[in-house]
């Protein structure tokens, strides 16, 4: 204690005789401070979100929620970057709630279901509102964490605010899907992204003008930020960090590009990009935009994706898409598959172009699986019938006694190969499953099938 009865100044609780709470104040700013770029930029009201228009239009669930109108429990759904924390905060300032979060990748069923007796305990006391608590990568909580949760959310202790970059129809429990709204974020647009950036380069918060930005360098940082604003943002802080340290104060192309050099791949290998994007290649190939398959099949191979799964896909393309109107298709996607196995990458993605090109740019028909499939579906039904005698094995002694093999006419007696003879059983003479399109070799084929057809059934 100081001879004046003052209290003693220990630089660690107090700060130039500031109250408590001041200084808890005075640390939040000096934290604030020490930030990374995209925390500090984080909008702290609704009117600075940016992107999103979506979900946040009058009247619609989120921005109700954000405003305090509603006490619905959400699942933000969508890829990094785009503003679920944003939001998540922003639900909870609406009417001054409690604000916990935690990382799916860090808490347990401990951590929440304290959270929980802290949030009842809360209301039981003083009446007070509901917790708004917030978990990152809840994809990331098992089963049984997922249930821990569901009675607070079913009474209303919690208002769940749960963000996660994939699917959650694949990733979260049904009974948590059923208690809450499911919202999709969107990537944030280029639009999004450069308004971001500006704000960013001019705001107090950020780097309150004290570096610009040429114009060249802004275009390469949007369009390696892929609608990812913090990627934007750490890319512009660590730009400007470059330029500061060296005494200048304008970030250019160059600049730019020496602190990142490749852009964002948005791609989850266990979720929907993994099957968004293979449907896109497929569909692709199928429809012959040979350009938008290698852009698919480069967003696959960048990501890290299998490829022995996009060479089997391409196998099976062969043969549902293509067939018979180019037969080599088959043989070029098998010899992929083949060389991936064999090479490995990166040079195996070679082979796999070489086959997205060949599949994209063969003539298509589907005539393959509509005929498997049609004489599945036959099958299924119970139209089989008994094997013709004259069809059935005759290599077994006292096979002559049964009928069997008696009457068959071998084709290469005949001088084209080709005999009339009944192969199908009794109920299915006459049935075609197998009808080639006018594409490529199928157009040639069709007119041999017809020619085959009449000889085979002239009976």
């Amino acid at each position: 204690m100081p001879a004046d009865g003052g209290v003693a100044d220990n630089g660690a609780l107090f700060d130039e005789g500031l109250f408590a709470g001041q200084v808890e104040e005075r640390a939040e700013q000096r934290l604030s401070a020490s930030a990374p770029l995209a925390v500090r930029m984080r909008p702290a009201t609704l009117a600075e979100v940016v992107g999103q228009d979506h979900l946040l239009a009058p009247g619609s669930p989120l921005r109700r929620l954000v405003e305090g109108g509603s006490a619905a429990s959400v699942i933000l759904y969508g890829p990094p970057g785009t503003g679920k924390t944003t939001l998540a905060r922003l639900v909870s300032q609406a009417t001054g709630r409690r604000f916990e979060a935690m990382s799916a990748l860090s808490a347990g069923v401990k951590e929440v279901r304290a959270v929980i007796d802290a949030a009842r305990r809360r209301l039981g006391r003083d009446g007070g509102d509901v917790t708004v608590l917030f978990i990152d990568e809840v994809h990331r909580f098992s089963r049984t964490q997922q249930d821990a949760l569901l009675g607070a959310v079913e009474d209303r202790v919690i208002l769940l605010v749960a963000a996660t970059t994939e699917n959650p129809f694949f990733s979260v429990v049904s009974p948590l899907l059923s208690r809450s709204l499911v919202l999709q974020l969107h990537p944030l647009s280029d639009d999004d992204v450069q308004t971001l950036i500006r704000r960013a380069l001019t705001d107090p918060r950020g780097l309150d003008g004290s570096i610009t930005l040429a114009s060249a360098a802004e275009d390469h940082l949007v369009r390696l930020a892929a609608g990812d604003a913090r990627r934007a943002l750490t890319a512009l802080e660590t730009a400007a960090e470059a330029v500061t340290s060296a005494g200048g104060s304008e970030v250019d192309l160059a600049c730019v590009e020496s602190v990142v050099d490749r852009a964002a791949v948005r791609y989850d290998r266990d979720g929907d990009q993994h099957y968004d994007v293979i449907s896109a290649f497929i569909k692709a190939i199928r429809g012959s935009d040979v350009d938008a398959a290698l852009h698919y099949l480069a967003r696959m191979v960048e990501a890290g994706e299998d490829p022995r799964f996009i060479a089997r896909r391409l196998v099976v393309h062969a043969s549902e898409d293509i067939g018979m109107a180019d037969p080599t298709a088959l043989q070029t996607a098998v010899a992929a598959a083949h060389a991936v196995q064999f090479i490995g990458m990166p040079e195996g993605r070679l082979a796999l172009a070489q086959a997205t090109v060949h599949l994209a740019t063969a003539p298509k028909s589907n005539a393959v699986i509509t005929g498997i499939d049609a004489a599945l579906a036959d099958v299924r039904a119970g139209a089989t019938g008994s094997v013709p005698a004259h069809l059935r094995d005759g290599h077994y002694a006292g096979s002559a006694r049964l009928g069997h093999a008696q009457g068959y006419r071998y084709p290469h007696d005949a001088p084209d190969g080709v005999l009339a003879q009944q192969y199908p059983p009794d109920a299915l003479v006459g049935r075609n499953y197998y009808e080639p399109r006018q594409h490529g070799a199928e157009r040639a084929l069709s007119e041999r099938m017809t020619r085959l057809r009449r000889i085979i059934r002239s009976r």
